[in-house]
């Protein structure tokens, strides 16, 4: 399962296994995100919406993907302390 923290040039992916171990903490530049989404086995991937999240998540269905997208307010509650791109991508999951 991945958790992805969108931007405009860098996003933190926050990945866990099915035991709940982190598996991946990646900060990619948006040139890259694409290749590294691509050579993962399929998996579940969770985004807050936002204006480019169903671009990405029609891009990573067609990778075989599973995506959710969550509702910026149901988002809040999973977001941790000292916030940063690299929490709120863990706290998506």
């Amino acid at each position: 399962m991945l958790g992805i923290d969108l931007a405009k040039q860098v996003f933190q992916v926050h990945g866990v296994d099915e035991r709940g171990h982190r598996s991946v903490s990646k900060r990619l530049r948006r040139a890259s995100l694409p290749g590294f989404i691509a050579q993962l086995p399929p998996c579940l991937i969770g985004m807050e919406a936002c204006g480019s999240a169903h671009y990405w998540a029609r891009k990573f269905q067609g990778y075989g993907h599973e995506v959710r997208l969550i509702s910026p307010q149901f988002v809040k509650p999973y977001v941790k302390s000292q916030k940063n791109d690299a929490n709120d991508a863990g706290g998506d999951l």
